[in-house]
């Protein structure tokens, strides 16, 4: 591959080299500095501490204390503020005239013009809502909800939190009423941040009704703050009463709420101090809340951003990075703490291909981008649409792209480099919401080979595993880590005895960090994911339970049971079919599937509706009533029947017949098209 007009050094070599002057060290490339990581990892976190400027005005008595998983404590003694690092930064990003924010919407990409934060505007803001929320009482622990698209207003949110040490959760308006609450009402919020609704592909989302019945049913809301987003975004809705009736609590404009002048002041917080819940889902019961700490994330996002993203302040080269994503993905998360660098956030609140396959293209020459992420989809999505911004565009500025959320397929890769740039670095990373951060990576001072991710990410010990736990070389098999990572979850909120925790990631390895997915170290260094080796649904990055699903879909009264898959294949397009069991004498006809179809997308969110609904005539499940989602995955995937089921194990063992033939023949309709 050539170098592109665009590259620029890696940062790991100068990061390799700091350290082998710091310890007296001689390591030469990127696996030796990999293998030093997990091998010294209080050294390792304690040289990420001192390169990136972490202030404490204690000390700590030592990076890693109980070791083990969970119940690793780290840094103890210190003190810090996610949203005071901001600080570092401020004061000459603005004297060099760099923007802190850069932000477009659907109306603002066909007119042309983006709205510049700076920083002094954007900690200005931040300051102000701080102090509304405290003289509403919101303190220390308290937790903050939003139900708010990726606008700057999520932003200034997650930074007044912060700064008091309240707790920030955050749910896209996309997701319907049933699915929010069943997040929001396990936490217990103070507050409520909503939008009237959101513009999506040309459309209006109106979310007022939503937010009334929100606030409706979670009564440990005191405090709402309205934030209109429709009309900003160019959309109109009718007349409508916001009030909602009988609801005893104060509400707020956000134009009042950050109009104060009260200067930001983040409070010093223990470093396991939690800043944000964010929601991953299990097979069965509600979405885990998952609570992270403000330490953890810093070092990691400041880690992850600059090491394997290779971003840089952008006072020391012009530096903007935008990550297409949803508020309700974790990649919000990781785009915004990529402010901790220093380096400017730019946000898009709109579909990425409306009105046109190559909008986000667009605006990436238009805003000067150097770092574009998307979803793998995306570039799936761009290939099969035949966009080639290389022949239209500039791209002057644009040397890395990014991705996540599913395995990027090889073809994807070969487009990259055919239409976008020969030169392009592709920053493919893999990682989770649980971890709120990456796992697996790279670095531009290593080859890319199509179809994998350059190597295992700084201070991540993972392997890949059997089911008798021993470590596989160039096989496929489980993603597990061996040794704590600082943004690992604190707890999940609620999970007074951490059983929940436990069982969703230490049942199958006690002390050994199980994620989820399959995985292949290649015999370079580099890693394949294979896709979800549990039967949590994930499209494109954004994660759901089935039970969630089911709820939804088990609600109809002709449904009387359900299972859904979701099929992540390398290479291949993802597959989620849905079946379902209907009432005795019910045929699963136009009609039915179109009000399946609504419910889904009403109550839930149009990202998890089904590439095809089936009827079917039983439901496998276990002798303990558990539908058997891992079993018809497999055999989705080619696998034989008798290797994935256990009759005894079984209610209703008979059922699994139906299924394999049904896999038979879906995988002998897709053998042509993959030959050809």
């Amino acid at each position: 591959m050539q170098p592109s007009k665009n590259h620029t050094p890696a940062n790991t070599q100068a990061f390799r080299e700091w350290v082998n002057s710091r310890h007296g060290l001689s390591l030469s490339n990127y696996e030796q500095l990999r293998q030093w990581s997990v091998d010294h990892l209080e050294d390792f976190w304690q040289a990420v501490w001192d390169c990136f400027g972490v202030h404490s005005p204690t000390a700590h008595a030592r990076v890693l204390q109980a070791s083990g998983m969970p119940g690793a404590r780290w840094f103890e003694g210190a003190q810090l503020n996610y949203t005071a690092h901001l600080h570092q930064h401020a004061a000459a990003a603005d004297a060099a005239g760099v923007p802190a924010l850069l932000f477009r919407n659907e109306r603002m990409q066909r007119e042309g013009h983006t709205e510049r934060w700076t920083w002094a505007e954007l900690l200005r803001q931040a300051g102000a809502l701080a102090a509304t929320l405290s003289d509403h009482g919101v303190g220390r622990g308290d937790r903050v909800a939003a139900y708010l698209p990726n606008i700057p207003q999520a932003v200034v949110g997650l930074l007044a939190c912060a700064s008091l040490g309240a707790v920030w959760s955050l749910c896209a308006p996309d997701m319907g009423v049933g699915t929010v609450r069943d997040r929001f009402a396990q936490i217990g919020p103070k507050v409520l941040i909503a939008c009237d609704g959101a513009v999506y592909g040309g459309k209006v989302m109106d979310r007022r009704l939503v937010v009334a019945e929100l606030l409706q049913s979670l009564p440990t809301v005191a405090l709402w703050l309205q934030v209109e987003v429709m009309q900003a975004a160019g959309g109109q809705a009718d007349d409508l009463a916001l009030e909602p009736q009988a609801w005893p609590g104060r509400c707020v404009a956000w134009a009042e709420a950050v109009a104060h002048g009260r200067p930001l002041k983040p409070q010093d917080l223990p470093f396991d101090h939690p800043l944000w819940i964010l929601y991953s889902s299990g097979t069965t019961g509600l979405p885990k809340p998952i609570v992270h700490g403000h330490g953890g994330v810093m070092l990691e996002m400041l880690k992850l951003h600059a090491l394997h993203l290779n971003l840089h302040p952008s006072t020391e080269q012009q530096e903007r990075l935008l990550w297409y994503c949803s508020s309700g993905w974790v990649m919000w998360n990781l785009s915004v703490s990529a402010l901790l660098l220093g380096t400017t956030v730019c946000i898009y609140d709109g579909h990425p291909s409306y009105p046109q396959p190559d909008t986000l293209w667009r605006l990436a020459d238009e805003m000067g981008l150097t770092f574009m992420g998307a979803g793998a989809a995306y570039y799936s999505a761009c290939l099969k649409a035949g966009v080639h911004p290389a022949g239209k565009l500039a791209l002057s500025s644009l040397r890395s792209l990014g991705s996540t959320g599913s395995p990027l397929s090889p073809q994807a890769y070969a487009w990259g480099l055919e239409a976008v740039d020969p030169g392009i670095w592709w920053c493919v990373i893999c990682g989770g919401t649980d971890l709120a951060s990456a796992f697996l990576g790279g670095t531009p001072e290593l080859p890319t080979v199509l179809g994998q991710m350059q190597s295992r990410c700084l201070g991540a010990d993972v392997q890949a595993w059997d089911e008798a736990g021993r470590a596989l070389h160039d096989e496929v098999g489980e993603l597990v880590v061996v040794q704590p990572m600082p943004s690992m979850p604190l707890y999940f909120w609620g999970d007074e005895d951490q059983r929940r925790y436990r069982d969703s990631y230490f049942d199958t390895y006690p002390g050994v960090w199980r994620q989820g997915d399959w995985l292949r170290i290649t015999p370079s260094g580099g890693t394949v994911v294979y896709g979800r080796s549990d039967a949590t649904l994930n499209r494109h990055g954004h994660r759901l339970g089935t039970s969630e699903l089911y709820r939804v879909v088990e609600d109809l009264p002709e449904v009387v049971d359900s299972l859904v898959v979701d099929l992540e294949y390398l290479g291949r397009p993802a597959w989620m079919p849905l079946f379902v069991m209907l009432r005795p004498g019910l045929t699963l006809d136009d009609a039915l599937r179109t009000r399946l179809v609504q419910r889904i997308r009403q109550d839930l969110s149009p990202r998890f509706l089904p590439d095809e609904i089936v009827q079917v005539q039983d439901i496998p499940r276990t002798l303990t009533g558990k539908k058997q989602e891992l079993p018809v995955k497999k055999l989705m995937l080619g696998r034989l029947l008798h290797e994935v089921v256990n009759p005894d194990a079984c209610a209703n063992p008979e059922a699994f017949a139906w299924y394999a033939q049904y896999a038979q023949r879906r995988l002998a309709a897709d053998a042509p098209a993959q030959a050809g």
